[in-house]
């Protein structure tokens, strides 16, 4: 927490008010789940570009939990940022719920609020201008897609997610249960599979990761060892494959397996990092999103509402990458 502190401090420190007479420069914070993470990196990256295009205008502010911070530690921040009344901010919130009491005070203040990656609660989301990023729900259909053309007759399913509390995950299960299954649910994070449509999820799962990478690779390990005969497995994020040497020492004695089919293991995100994994033969099929049009957009969006443009589009949807190993080289888009 020290560490923390001290980080804020002097992130928030570095904010002077614009000189009188020169141009005036934004400071929009980024807020990430957590930081060093290989997918909220990329949203930094963007972040960054948007700054270096702006000429001055704004500064890309990207400030989070650490590693495996939690839900408490982005309100903090949040509330922080508030205080510090910078220009705007845009958050991907690890507790929805939790986050709307920082983003009632960021509101009051007067302050404009994007969400991206993770969106408020319905209720909330009054709380934001727009959300700009993924349509979660369609990451979840198109992961039970990858598996259905896998295994069409169903079979046992585990499916990892995040944390319990983030929307954006909760979304994705009820895509992923909604898909197999052949009927909506009536909200996240969807009905348990319970032999609809010929898929059934077995006893402990879902899993959920709290974004602990470590943690993910166990998990995964501990299932296999206690169903051998699992046929799908399906993680919301791409959480195990963020330490791809830990990944490769969990999945490689089951690459027999996921060749033949037996196990339809298709994973959320398409960082490279996790393309080289499939190609090794570690995932059947990977559904990514695009973190760095996620950080770009939502720095020039609350730039274009400063400057008393439109606001953006809610929500914003950022787009899907659907690859599998015969698409590996040519499923990202550019």
């Amino acid at each position: 927490m020290k560490k923390y502190l001290l980080t804020v401090a002097v992130a928030l420190g570095a904010m002077v008010p614009a000189v009188s007479g020169a141009q005036e420069k934004y400071t929009f914070a980024l807020v990430p789940k957590n930081m060093n993470n290989p997918f909220f990196d990329q949203a930094r990256d963007g972040c960054k570009k948007a700054e270096a295009e702006s000429n001055g205008a704004l500064e890309c502010m990207y400030i989070g939990p650490g590693e495996h911070g939690g839900g408490d530690e982005q309100v903090q921040i949040v509330q922080d940022l508030v205080v510090k009344k910078v220009d705007g901010i845009a958050v991907s919130p690890s507790n929805a719920a939790a986050m709307a009491v920082a983003l009632q005070a960021a509101k009051d203040a007067g302050i404009p609020v994007l969400t991206w990656d993770s969106d408020l609660l319905p209720e909330n989301q009054d709380l934001r201008v727009a959300y700009i990023g993924t349509h979660n729900y369609e990451i979840g259909t198109n992961l039970a897609k990858l598996a259905m053309q896998i295994k069409p007759e169903g079979g046992t399913v585990c499916i990892q997610s995040g944390g319990a509390a983030a929307a954006n995950h909760n979304e994705r299960m009820q895509g992923i249960r909604d898909t197999l299954s052949g009927a909506k649910s009536a909200a996240s994070p969807g009905d348990r599979l319970t032999g609809q449509n010929g898929w059934t999820e077995i006893d402990g799962c879902p899993l959920y990761t709290d974004d602990d990478f470590p943690r993910s690779v166990q998990q995964f390990e501990d299932t296999m060892a206690k169903n051998p005969d699992l046929d799908a497995f399906i993680p919301t994020g791409g959480f195990p494959q963020f330490i791809p040497d830990a990944n490769r020492a969990a999945v490689g004695p089951h690459k027999d397996k996921i060749a033949s089919k037996d196990l339809a293991l298709v994973v959320a995100d398409t960082l490279p990092v996790q393309i080289d994994q499939m190609k090794e033969g570690l995932s059947l099929g990977q559904v990514g999103q695009r973190p760095f049009e996620m950080g770009y957009k939502t720095m020039m969006a609350l730039k274009d509402m400063k400057d008393g443009k439109a606001p953006p589009a809610d929500p914003t949807y950022t787009g899907l990458d659907i690859c599998t190993p015969e698409t590996a080289d040519t499923c990202i888009a550019k």
